[in-house]
């Protein structure tokens, strides 16, 4: 991957926070995509499927 399209999403944590912060690291395409990402992902912490959103990289 290239690393100037890299983006980070970082997790929300479930409902009683764990596996908050366990990141992921992926691209999108910005011509399609303006608004931040927001995508539910495995988080191995919480070992469960958690909300994990765009933040700055």
């Amino acid at each position: 991957m290239s690393q100037d399209h890299l983006i980070k999403l970082v997790s929300v944590g479930d409902e009683k926070g764990v596996g908050k912060g366990h990141t992921y690291y992926s691209t999108k395409n910005r011509k399609s995509v303006e608004r931040k990402l927001e995508l539910k992902k495995y988080n191995p912490i919480a070992r469960k499927r958690t909300v994990y959103k765009e933040k700055k990289a």
